[in-house]
């Protein structure tokens, strides 16, 4: 949506679909908003448009309390593009800039860190360290309100560099003090759960969380792959179908983690937002449902340091693939003569991605079994094993001087040096030359190894006729036949004509 009076009609028919790609400021009141925003909906010569909520805070804008928009799923379109802005995006997602800095994420990108400022600031209207800050306060948000963490432990957790700027950065974009935000918490959801735990007992008890999705969401058809390529000791999925919980550990930059992920039921569909039915705006694609526009999964991470929390989030959101637009894939897909009845089956489906690229990438050359074998012979036991969980997935640099032999030698000892890098801002075409170079890396890993591990939304299966009309979807497209595949044999079948 570029025209800003279609944008306008979205947020005043209040159009969840649109939560995320953009948010709306109220000149009058000084407040930036989600699309969806259930309040009083504002006169369009006081509205201004915003790409980021960086950018909306960055013109002196503060969130509103009521729809929280820095709660959203993160726009799609960092996922699809390519370019160095999609990339950036991506990394500073992945918390790059709070690491590395400027100068780390400009390296990462092969550009000068002029050259990255100049081109965020231009296409999303906030340079790298407003969209990292932004992401500091969200993350600093979520910890005052779902833990009793002391205010200075959460402000070193969430990435910010003195106590003094953490509380200038709160009050700049919540127009609160941290211990207001935190007595603000809605005392119904993880808060609440919380509220009884002492500070000191957050490792243990962990971080509860909503990971948000927009749209419809086919959890089944992403816990039955998790569940089907589950590595012993690193994963494991519990519980009926309809109700399971996908766990699994985590190596960060920081340290370590367990996550525990509750496949909801009714997320086929999606869950339905109170307030106004939505109305589809003028242009844009008619949702597969427009009664349910998001809901979320809920999440408890337990990390051996709090500093690594946005990271976590942020791959467990390409993990379940929460940031897709399903409205824009379904309409492009669902148009299809051979897709259209897959489509209208599963609304929604996702192309799920990964917890660790490089790990997927080792797991999509050898296999399950053979994964198994290396997560016990040389994978890292964890301090405290779970019942299930019990190791991390070794490193590359671990197997390569292990079993310096043979693709998996090959594979690792590129990953190790870093010829091959498959972090969130990696060439996504480069990546694919560079796997193809390897001994042993076919079309079909490579084709897995790009969709999976990269998140590229646009791999075309190879064997498969995948025509341009499916572009820039067509990883979703083979999602499609792959799942209607499996639901001929049964659930977690693999099927062996698609990567």
């Amino acid at each position: 949506m570029n025209d800003e009076d279609t944008r306008y009609e979205a947020v005043r028919s209040r159009d969840a679909r649109f939560d995320g790609e953009f948010f709306f400021a109220v000149r009058t009141t000084g407040i930036y908003c989600r699309p969806s925003c259930p309040a009083v909906t504002p006169k369009r010569r006081n509205v201004r448009f915003y790409p980021t909520a960086a950018a909306a805070q960055g013109s002196g804008f503060r969130a509103c309390r009521r729809c929280r928009p820095d709660a959203v799923p993160g726009s799609a379109a960092w996922n699809v593009r390519a370019d160095v802005v999609g990339r950036a995006m991506r990394l500073i997602g992945d918390g790059v800039v709070d690491r590395e800095g400027v100068g780390g994420l400009a390296t990462r990108l092969g550009y000068s860190a002029r050259q990255v400022q100049r081109q965020l600031t231009a296409e999303v209207g906030a340079g790298p360290v407003a969209l990292a800050r932004a992401q500091r306060a969200h993350t600093a948000r979520i910890l005052l309100q779902t833990t009793e963490l002391p205010v200075t432990q959460v402000a070193f957790a969430a990435g910010f560099a003195s106590v003094r700027q953490f509380n200038d950065t709160i009050r700049t974009v919540y127009a609160s003090t941290p211990s207001e935000l935190r007595a603000a918490a809605p005392r119904t959801g993880p808060a609440a759960r919380s509220a009884a735990t002492p500070a000191t007992d957050v490792p243990t008890t962990g971080v509860p969380l909503r990971l948000a999705y927009r749209g419809p969401y086919q959890s089944t058809a992403v816990f039955d792959l998790l569940a089907a390529e589950a590595v012993p000791g690193v994963e494991a999925v519990g519980g009926g179908r309809g109700g399971r919980t996908y766990r699994r550990t985590l190596r960060l930059p920081y340290g370590t983690g367990v996550v525990a992920v509750e496949e909801r039921p009714g997320t086929g569909a999606g869950r339905p937002r109170t307030g106004r039915t939505s109305r589809t705006a003028p242009g844009a694609p008619r949702p597969t449902d427009a009664a349910h526009p998001g809901g979320w999964l809920d999440a408890r991470l337990h990390l051996t340091d709090l500093r690594d929390l946005t990271t976590a989030v942020q791959r467990l959101r390409r993990l379940f693939d929460l940031d897709a637009d399903p409205y824009a894939i379904d309409a492009r897909l669902g148009a299809d003569g051979r897709l259209g009845p897959l489509v209208a089956a599963r609304p929604g489906l996702r192309s799920p991605g990964s917890a660790d690229p490089e790990e997927l990438a080792v797991r999509a050359l050898v296999g399950v079994a053979e994964a198994e074998r290396l997560v016990l012979r040389y994978g890292k036991a964890l301090d405290a094993p779970g019942d299930t969980l019990t190791h991390l997935f070794p490193e590359a640099a671990v197997l390569a001087r292990a079993e310096p032999d043979g693709p998996l030698g090959a594979l690792t000892a590129a990953l190790a040096d870093g010829a091959l890098r498959l972090d969130p801002g990696a060439d996504r075409d480069e990546v694919r030359a560079a796997l193809l170079a390897l001994p042993g890396v076919d079309e079909d890993t490579a084709a897995v190894i790009r969709t999976r591990a990269l998140g590229d939304p646009d791999v075309a299966p190879p064997g498969v006729d995948a025509p341009d009309g499916w572009r820039p979807w067509r990883s979703y497209a083979a999602q499609h036949l792959r799942v209607a595949a499996r639901s001929d044999t049964g659930p977690g079948t693999p099927d062996p004509a698609l990567p």
